[in-house]
């Protein structure tokens, strides 16, 4: 797998003056958030070697170079999912770039159906800490260039991160969850008893990404802050047929908020 990094990279720097220090992954219905900075350079995922595409309404398939108060960020502009057939290597592969491009921190959204009662359609949740019922990304072959073995995910979501972004969304009167965001393989939404166990187990909120991402980035030392905007409600009474263009439009209401937290850390 490392040579087939070191390639990506190369063929990255060899085009652009690529060197990151802050990575962004956006999730169904929150792409408009590349849309606020000047992009600078644009590398589509199927130029460069051994890149996954994406394959899902929603995700164009661009990493986007930029800057913002003078750091420098790549932003992922769509997503690779375990459901498309790909496989954790594959999913995971952008995050091992972005860290050997320079990113020491990675900032991560998604589109989740809330779990807990006391949330509603269209809150913000800040991921405190997440269930992993997908399989594991870190099975199989060891790489030490890539990170330990047996990576400490104690700490999975950096807790100063969370920190400055309740201050910020607070000085704005974002309102704001936490929560615990549970990892499933998808593409199915889930049923009434599936919401029901998820609830039991600890979930607040349920989606199909960011945690093989999370488990990777920690293994490589970079800092991750996740928010989960709240498309839909698999609480008891509250449960309504849904569909993908129904969480992307849901999504798509609430970006504006999501996008002033991301911006303050950007520029912390």
């Amino acid at each position: 797998m490392w040579q087939k990094i070191k390639r990506s990279i190369d063929y990255i720097n060899n085009k652009i003056p690529a060197d990151p220090s802050f990575g962004v992954i956006l999730g169904s219905g929150l792409s408009a958030f590349a849309d606020e900075f000047e992009i600078q350079h644009t590398v589509p995922f199927k130029n460069i070697p051994h890149f996954p595409e994406a394959g899902v309404e929603g995700h164009e398939g661009s990493l986007l170079f930029t800057q913002f108060k003078g750091k420098n960020l790549v932003i992922m502009k769509g997503r690779l999912h375990y459901y498309e057939g790909k496989t954790m290597e594959e999913l995971t592969y952008p995050v091992r770039v972005m860290k050997f491009l320079g990113i020491h921190t990675l900032l991560l959204s998604n589109a989740a159906g809330g779990l807990n009662p006391e949330f509603s359609t269209g809150d913000l949740m800040i991921i405190r800490d997440h269930i992993n019922l997908m399989p594991n990304p870190l099975i199989g072959e060891h790489h030490e260039e890539l990170g330990p073995r047996f990576p400490d995910m104690s700490g999975a979501y950096d807790g100063d991160l969370i920190r400055k972004a309740e201050m910020y969304a607070s000085q704005k009167g974002i309102g704001i969850k936490k929560g615990c965001y549970i990892g499933v393989t998808g593409p199915t939404y889930e049923t009434p008893a599936e919401y029901a166990y998820l609830r039991i187990i600890g979930g607040d909120a349920v989606g199909m990404s960011t945690v093989p991402e999370v488990i990777v980035a920690r293994q490589m030392g970079v800092r991750c802050f996740g928010v989960s905007v709240i498309t839909d409600m698999g609480v008891p009474g509250k449960i309504e047929y849904l569909t993908h263009k129904m969480v992307q439009s849901a999504a798509e209401k609430a970006e504006p908020d999501l996008a002033y937290i991301f911006k303050e850390l950007l520029s912390d």
